[in-house]
């Protein structure tokens, strides 16, 4: 294992900066037959959220050219389950990877009584706050395409998240992505992940409807990548709080893009699909660049692209 590839993030050691993006990894064991989660820097679990729920009805994904939509709904089976069956099994299964959870809610109460939830866990290195969950005391608005709101929300998690460091997840789906990373970075966010998906929708031309059950759903994949790589480079150089990059990555070259907008970790996602062993070759494309470039660590050529 190279430590060219190791890297402190909000004060918890990782042994490569390589995620996975939650709702495309599962729990952490799905991918155990392809290869050990362990290789992975850490794991973004699946979205958890107080209730256990089912998702949203009908067809769920759809393609699209180079990625999908999806609208699975957050399906999981709610903070009870998950404290009770699916963490000790990680823990049997030896699952020592540093394991972040990706909470979510309906109203700001709900974010805070997961949280406080989550909080107690001692297996859950860090959390990450996925605002792009809809308000139902907001019509349906995504927490995070309101700034008031998503200040809002990341503020009252962070006052019951005392021993986590904390992640808010941003979503594309706004005007000024920099205005919204600021806004939670001054209420008390310790990084920020991004993007989430798009919202995109595709219609069946022999019928006249649209695909998915939920009609619209988040875009994901290598066709959002250069937005994705965009919006971390323009918020790098407006907040001093460190990025996880997402959107896209499908390769080993994709995560130094990332990392060279300004971001200090990368997650991949929708990649894994087609190929579960994504993760790893990412890994080992990162080793063999630090090596062929000379690098003490892979974190020198963070935020290369606009330093002066």
């Amino acid at each position: 294992m190279s430590n060219k590839l190791k890297v402190n993030f909000l004060g918890v050691e990782f042994d490569n900066p390589i995620l996975t993006s939650s709702g495309c990894f599962g729990f952490g064991l799905e991918y155990k037959d392809y290869f050990n989660p362990n290789e992975l820097g850490g794991i973004v679990l699946k979205g958890l959220t107080l209730e256990p729920r089912t998702g949203n009805m009908g067809p769920r994904i759809a393609e699209t050219p180079s990625g999908i939509l999806n609208c699975v709904g957050l399906e999981n089976p709610g903070i009870d389950v998950f404290e009770k069956e699916i963490i000790p099994k990680l823990k049997k299964e030896g699952v020592t990877t540093n394991l972040i959870a990706n909470i979510n809610g309906s109203t700001v109460e709900q974010y805070v009584e997961i949280a406080k939830r989550v909080n107690e866990i001692e297996e859950i290195a860090l959390v990450e706050l996925n605002i792009s969950c809809p308000n139902v005391k907001d019509g349906g608005m995504a927490f995070g395409a309101n700034p008031e709101v998503a200040g809002r929300t990341t503020r009252e998690v962070k006052k019951v998240l005392t021993k986590k460091p904390l992640i808010v997840k941003l979503s594309p789906n706004v005007t000024n992505i920099v205005e919204i990373a600021k806004i939670v970075e001054a209420n008390g966010a310790d990084a920020i992940s991004m993007i989430n998906t798009l919202l995109g929708m595709r219609i069946d031309i022999k019928t006249g409807k649209p695909i998915l059950g939920n009609i619209m759903g988040g875009m994901s994949g290598p066709a959002v990548r250069p937005i994705a790589v965009r919006m971390v480079y323009q918020v790098a150089q407006n907040v001093n709080i460190p990025i996880v990059g997402m959107g896209g990555i499908n390769s080993w070259e994709d995560a130094i893009e990332f990392i060279m907008a300004g971001a200090t970790m990368v997650s991949i996602g929708t990649g894994i699909f087609p190929n579960p062993m994504l993760p790893v070759e990412v890994k080992e494309g990162l080793e063999k660049y630090v090596e062929e470039n000379n690098l003490e660590n892979l974190q020198d050529i963070r935020g290369i692209a606009f330093r002066k």
